[in-house]
């Protein structure tokens, strides 16, 4: 599980700085939210999957990042950059919490 985690946190600082500019990201690390940060882990069932849902939110305009480990080339981990719920469940709904 630490391995997974890694990888999630990898994916997650990434897509924050990616996108550090960003008006949502700035109030998502605001000192008045800093303590009160949201997320959600769900789980995909392989490489397979984690790649579908990278293209669907690459259709839909849902800015994220799709982590890469290396030097194995493998694909590992998404994190989507700050959003309001309702505008990324839907697409989300499918995939179990990872447990």
């Amino acid at each position: 599980v630490g391995s997974v985690v890694a990888q999630a946190c990898h994916a997650s600082l990434a897509v924050i700085w990616e996108n550090r500019a960003d008006a949502s990201v700035a109030a998502y690390l605001s000192p008045e939210n800093i303590a009160s940060m949201h997320k959600v882990t769900k789980e995909v069932k392989g490489e397979p999957q984690l790649l579908t849902l990278a293209e669907k939110l690459r259709a839909e305009g849902v800015v994220h990042k799709l982590w890469v480990e290396q030097p194995e080339n493998i694909p590992t981990a998404i994190a989507l950059k700050p959003y309001p719920r309702s505008e990324v469940a839907p697409l989300l709904k499918k995939y179990q919490l990872f447990r």
